[in-house]
């Protein structure tokens, strides 16, 4: 694997992060792409495997605060590299561009809280199907997300009841509500109608541990199937590998885990 710089905004948020992972492409086809939704055109990114056979499972890769930067990008390429169709929407892109940003605070005020849940929602459910039309198996539908995006993960799990399985890093649980953000994880804990893995770090100090608790009470009530994995030495973004929350020995195990769940899941 190559490193590249990061562009964007997430090195001025961590002045350590100048370099991350760069997935090698030689066996894939990664591009961008427009997906029409809601009366527009979202941006995305997308990778997958060269000469796949028959279509190919799905994976909507949901964004953290910054968008989708190269780090986002290269995740899909990790999971193309799977076998996957993994693909990337740019969630903001009506509201405004995360790299215009230069502190996490004015990002999340500024930009975060305009994009209202419901709309994120309904054009996740046209990447699924611009997915489906374009090489992936809409029976194989699967997602997961990072900070911002794992939040969302849980949120579609009690969205589409089309969606095989999910997997949540580091999404906040729990918080107040609003008109763009009624309902938060706990809430939907009876409506989730696909099984969620969450990974999350015990030094996180913007996710409490008590939250989690609280999420895990919530599953156990809605006799959910779900399950959460605390690693005791990761904090928030353990798996971020270009900045320096990443937590190595964490953020493999949680990858490894995700596959396992998503193909457990994906075939029934």
């Amino acid at each position: 694997m190559t490193t590249n710089k990061q562009p964007g905004f997430a090195p001025a948020a961590s002045p350590h992060a100048s370099t991350i992972v760069h997935t090698p492409e030689e066996a894939l086809i990664t591009g961008e792409t427009s997906i029409p939704t809601q009366g527009d055109n979202m941006p995305a990114f997308h990778a997958r495997p060269k000469n796949a056979d028959g279509a190919l499972p799905i994976v909507i890769v949901v964004q953290e605060i910054f968008g989708v930067h190269e780090h986002i990008r290269d995740i899909c390429r990790r999971l193309a590299r799977e076998g996957y169709l993994a693909i990337a929407p740019e969630l903001y892109f009506r509201q405004g561009d995360p790299n215009d940003f230069t502190d996490i605070q004015t990002l999340l005020s500024g930009l975060v809280s305009k994009v209202p849940d419901a709309q994120v929602l309904a054009d996740l459910d046209h990447v699924a199907s611009w997915a489906a039309r374009n090489g992936g198996n809409a029976h194989q539908l699967l997602i997961t997300g990072f900070c911002w995006g794992g939040r969302i993960a849980w949120l579609y799990a009690a969205h589409n009841p089309q969606l095989k399985a999910a997997v949540a890093w580091y999404g906040k649980l729990v918080g107040e509500k609003s008109l763009n953000s009624p309902r938060h994880p706990v809430d939907v804990a009876t409506d989730l109608t696909a099984p969620v893995l969450g990974l999350y770090g015990a030094q996180d100090t913007s996710i409490p541990i008590e939250s989690v608790e609280t999420m895990r009470q919530a599953l156990r009530a809605a006799n959910a199937i779900a399950e959460i994995v605390v690693y005791p030495e990761a904090g928030h973004a353990f798996n971020a590998d270009y900045r320096p929350s990443y937590h190595e020995a964490s953020a493999k195990d949680g990858w490894q885990r995700m596959l396992t769940w998503f193909a457990q899941y994906s075939k029934k």
